[in-house]
């Protein structure tokens, strides 16, 4: 397992120890080296990786990596309830820095960590890049909750929540197939988006001009079968969709 995080620009790591043996008038062996303050670039030495790469979001990113750097641990925090000498984490220290930044923001140097030695300049590459997808993914994940009621619904059974969940990833794919064909309705507060660059929850906001166009199940193709007459029930009860299998899906009927 490999652990990569963000640190923070005036955080100080450590380089290895230079010296492995006791001095002949005695005294402890070092376990750390010299500091490397992320604030103070004359500590920082000669990079064992420098990368440059072209990108569309952000010019320019290039990237400078040191091996074998570490954070100085202390009884602290999650180290609090160790037992014994705290150990020394080699990892790989990486500065990312790029030309611009979406939105016209100022772009400031990102310092990542590495529990990986030894890397390459393309590996170096894979790292930061992997660090920015992250972001891509918290949106991806809020946009489900929030948006498409990922969490919404009280599921009974941990099979229901699997196909509940696939539900929403195939309502997800749907959105993001369809925004080249939906209108930009966006806030007034909101920038223009090019059609091929509509976000998923502005895809939905005009989805219901869209649904009247797309093709529709037949009635005996339908996955779900409901017990109601609706599948939101009356006015002031839920109905009870059937899914694949028997389960239950229990579906409440929005107030306003």
């Amino acid at each position: 397992m490999e652990v990569l995080g963000r640190l923070r620009s005036d955080r100080v790591m450590r380089r290895p120890a230079t010296r492995t043996a006791a001095l002949p008038q005695g005294g402890r062996i070092p376990k750390h080296g010299p500091e490397f303050r992320l604030a103070t670039p004359q500590t920082w030495g000669e990079p064992d990786a420098v990368t440059v790469q072209a990108t569309e979001r952000y010019g320019l990113a290039r990237t400078m990596a040191w091996d074998h750097i570490h954070p100085r641990l202390r009884h602290l925090s999650a180290w609090i309830d160790h037992n014994g000498e705290l150990p020394v984490l080699n990892g790989t220290l990486i500065r990312l820095e790029v030309d611009h930044l979406p939105g016209d923001a100022t772009p400031v140097p990102v310092w990542l960590w590495s529990s990986r030695t030894g890397l390459t300049c393309a590996d170096v590459d894979i790292r930061w890049q992997a660090f920015l997808r992250r972001f891509d993914l918290e949106h991806t994940f809020r946009m489900i909750k929030t948006t498409l009621g990922w969490t919404r619904p009280k599921l009974r059974t941990p099979e229901a929540a699997d196909r509940w969940t696939w539900l929403v990833i195939a309502a997800h794919t749907q959105l993001r197939l369809l925004r080249a064909a939906a209108a930009d309705l966006r806030r007034p507060w909101e920038k223009p988006a090019e059609p091929d660059r509509l976000a998923p929850a502005r895809v939905r906001r005009g989805f219901r001009n869209l649904r009247p166009h797309l093709a529709r199940l037949s009635h005996g193709s339908c996955p779900v079968n409901v017990k109601s007459d609706s599948l939101f029930g009356s006015e002031d009860q839920g109905g009870v969709g059937v899914l694949a299998g028997g389960a239950e899906l229990l579906v409440g009927r929005p107030r306003t």
